[in-house]
């Protein structure tokens, strides 16, 4: 009954989920613990619109990167995720929430990063970019948790009658290089395999300065660039981090990680299901339309899993941009111990370091 009344208000050419308010409602309902099956509604039809937003971003981003080692890879935010960041945040109104859908580009190097995202910034199209250009910087200003990168957030702007109810959706477009990858990587697998969720600054603190100080490692050694403790010396910096080490064996756990060998159907839409007992399920779709319906569906059947609808244009980019999923880490891995072994000017990863 009330998914009729919602279609026919799309018909209507109204605000995916009915209105702003209405979304922002059923986002309130959703933190106090107080969802009803409406609510969940609303909140399923306003997700699904920025297909369409999705869809014009990829078809720009695409044509750019086309014949370039740029990866492209576009997601749909999780469902757990967006709960999450309504719990942490108090005052986040859900239509506000900017990176609902999202892409992430991967690049070669920082200068290839920041040349693409200046051509991108002239492109000619009436999509509003909301921020300041350095208000989401984490390259020039890395975030306390080690995080680096670029985000940028875009305000969708169509004249069609069909697409003028998508009006001022938000997609956020998020740059980062291969190597600033490795380490989010390393972030969310850290977070699938332990209690704690560094990347949100929460459960052992360890976990969290040990990743600060990897951050630092990798764009100091790597990049030529610095992390969140640009005050430390080379040598101060991996005793810091060899010590931490010492006490959680992180490299040990990492290396001992198998890769997923699964593979996703190339330019696909594809569902990545993570179970509690940390398996990896790939399901392939044509269509975005039924990959949109079954994701809606899984996540009623399996709230205890980490599930996200990705795509991208070569299977390899989705293994790629989505490693976190596939439990491959030995990037990261190889950038920490050549790393310390530049700072320091000797080999000191060695078995007595890691236990």
């Amino acid at each position: 009954m009330f998914r009729s009344k919602i279609l026919k208000k799309n018909h209507a050419l109204s605000f995916p989920g009915g209105s702003k308010s209405r979304v922002n409602k059923a986002g309130n309902n959703v933190r106090n613990k107080q969802p009803s099956p409406e609510d969940w509604m609303v909140i399923e039809e306003w997700r699904a619109a920025h297909r369409a937003v999705l869809n014009t971003f990829q078809a720009s981003l695409r044509g750019r990167t086309r014949s370039t080692k740029i990866v492209v890879a576009q997601r749909h935010k999780r469902k757990s995720t967006i709960v999450g960041k309504l719990d942490r945040l108090p005052e986040m109104q859900l239509a506000r929430m900017d990176d609902v859908a999202g892409f992430r580009l991967i690049f070669p190097s920082i200068n290839d990063l920041c040349l693409f995202r200046q051509k991108f910034h002239k492109a000619k199209f009436k999509h509003r970019l909301r921020n300041e250009i350095d208000k989401y910087d984490y390259i020039k200003c890395p975030k306390q948790t080690g995080y680096r990168g670029i985000h940028d957030v875009y305000e969708y702007d169509v004249n069609s009658e069909v697409g003028r109810p998508l009006k001022g959706l938000l997609v956020e477009v998020q740059y980062r290089t291969f190597i600033q990858h490795s380490w989010a990587t390393a972030v969310e697998i850290i977070g699938f395999i332990t209690e704690s969720q560094p990347k949100f600054e929460q459960g052992d603190s360890r976990y969290q300065n040990a990743m600060a100080l990897c951050s630092e490692i990798i764009a100091r050694s790597h990049e030529d660039s610095n992390g969140p403790f640009p005050e430390l010396e080379d040598k101060v910096l991996v005793e810091e981090f060899l010590e931490v080490e010492k006490e959680l064996s992180l490299l040990k756990t990492l290396r001992s990680l198998r890769a997923v060998k699964e593979q996703a159907t190339v330019n696909r839409n594809a569902i990545l299901i993570f179970s509690k007992f940390k398996k990896l399920e790939i399901r392939t779709y044509p269509l975005a339309t039924d990959a949109l319906r079954d994701l809606f569906k899984l996540e009623k059947e399996m709230p205890e899993n980490d599930i996200v609808l990705v795509k991208a244009d070569k299977s390899e980019d989705i293994r790629l941009a989505f490693k976190n999923y596939f439990s491959d880490v030995n990037d990261f891995v190889k950038l920490i111990e050549k790393g310390c072994q530049d700072l320091s000017g000797k080999h000191i990863i060695k078995a007595q370091d890691i236990k």
